[in-house]
C-alpha cells in the first residue's frame, strides 16, 4: 500500500509539472491585459522581452524537471518490478558500478551547467540597463506610490480606487487614481526608493522586481512591447496597508504620451516648488 502510495504521489508530480509547464505556455500565448485571470496557472502573459526571456527560461526549467521526475519514476518502476524479493529471490552481492557511479557524477553537472548558461545571461540581462528613453523614479510611502518624471520635472502620488469608485473594467484592488505613464516600445529606467520602510515595486508583466529602500536607489528597466494598462503590486511586506499599495503603468503610443506629458505638467505645477525634485537621480553604487 505505500508503494502504491509513492507511486502515486510522483506520477501526480509529474503530471501537474506538465500540467504547469501547458498552462504557462498558453498564458504566453494569451492576449496581454496585464493582470491576473480567475483560475491562472502560471505566468502573467509576456509584454516587454525581459518577460519573454523569463517565461523561456521557465517553461524550459519545468520541461526539464518533468524529464528528470519521470526518468526517477521509471528507475522506481524498474528497481520494485525486477528487484522485489519475490522476482528475485537471491539479492545480488554487488557493491559498486563504476560506469554508474561516473554517469551519475558527471550527468548533474551537466544539467547544472545547462541551467546555470541562461541563468547567468538572463540575470545580466535583467540588470545591465539600457539607454534610457524616459526615467522615472518611484517612491515607495506607507501605503502608496509617488511618481517623479525628472526629465518633465514634475511628480504626483498613485493611490488605490475604493470600491465605490472603480469604472466598469477597471480591476478591484489594482486600479489606482493616477496611472504611471509611458510610451510603448521605449526603454522605461525605473528608479526606485523608500519613504519610510521597505517597498518592492514589482509589475509580472514586464518582468521587473525591484526592492525600494529608504536612502538608497535602485534602478531597474522595461520595455512595453503593447498597448496596454499593466498592474503590479508592492511585494515587500510594508505594514497594515501592505496589500492596497498597487501599481497600474498605463502604456500609449507616442502621440498620447507627449499629450498627456503637456497636460501632466500642468496638473502637477504645484509639485514644481516640491524640494524633493530632483533634476536626475542616480542609483547607488
Amino acid at each position: 500500500m505505500l508503494v502504491l502510495k509513492r507511486l502515486i504521489a510522483f506520477v501526480a508530480i509529474g503530471l501537474a509539472v506538465v500540467g504547469s509547464g501547458g498552462a504557462a505556455l498558453a498564458q504566453g500565448a494569451a492576449p496581454a491585459t496585464g493582470q491576473p485571470h480567475p483560475w491562472q496557472m502560471g505566468l502573467q502573459a509576456a509584454a516587454s522581452p525581459v518577460m519573454s526571456d523569463i517565461i523561456w527560461f521557465h517553461d524550459f526549467l519545468l520541461y526539464l524537471i518533468t524529464a528528470i521526475t519521470l526518468f526517477v519514476l521509471a528507475l522506481l518502476v524498474i528497481v520494485m518490478v525486477k528487484f522485489n524479493a519475490k522476482s528475485n529471490p537471491i539479492p545480488s552481492r554487488t557493491t559498486h558500478n563504476t560506469l554508474i557511479e561516473v554517469v551519475w557524477t558527471i550527468v548533474p553537472v551537466l544539467i547544472l551547467v545547462a541551467i546555470a548558461v541562461p541563468s547567468f545571461r538572463l540575470l545580466f540581462y535583467e540588470l545591465k540597463v539600457p539607454t534610457a528613453d524616459v526615467t522615472i523614479k518611484a517612491t515607495g510611502k506607507q501605503w502608496f506610490w509617488s511618481y517623479q518624471y525628472p526629465d518633465a520635472k514634475f511628480e504626483f502620488d498613485s493611490l488605490m480606487l475604493q470600491e465605490k469608485d472603480l469604472k466598469p473594467g477597471q480591476p478591484r484592488l489594482l486600479a489606482v487614481d493616477n496611472d504611471m505613464v509611458v510610451p510603448v516600445n521605449k526603454v522605461v529606467h525605473v528608479l526606485t526608493v523608500g519613504a519610510d520602510v521597505i517597498h518592492s515595486f514589482a509589475v509580472p508583466a514586464f518582468g521587473i522586481k525591484i526592492d525600494a529602500i529608504p536612502g538608497r536607489v535602485n534602478e531597474t528597466w522595461f520595455k512595453a512591447e503593447r498597448v496596454g494598462t499593466y498592474y503590479g503590486q508592492c511585494s515587500q511586506l510594508c505594514g497594515k496597508d501592505h496589500a492596497f499599495m498597487p501599481i497600474a503603468v498605463r502604456v500609449v503610443t507616442d502621440a498620447e504620451y507627449a499629450a498627456w506629458l503637456e497636460d501632466a505638467k500642468k496638473k502637477y505645477a504645484d509639485n514644481l516648488s516640491n524640494p524633493n525634485m530632483i533634476a536626475a537621480a542616480q542609483p547607488a553604487q
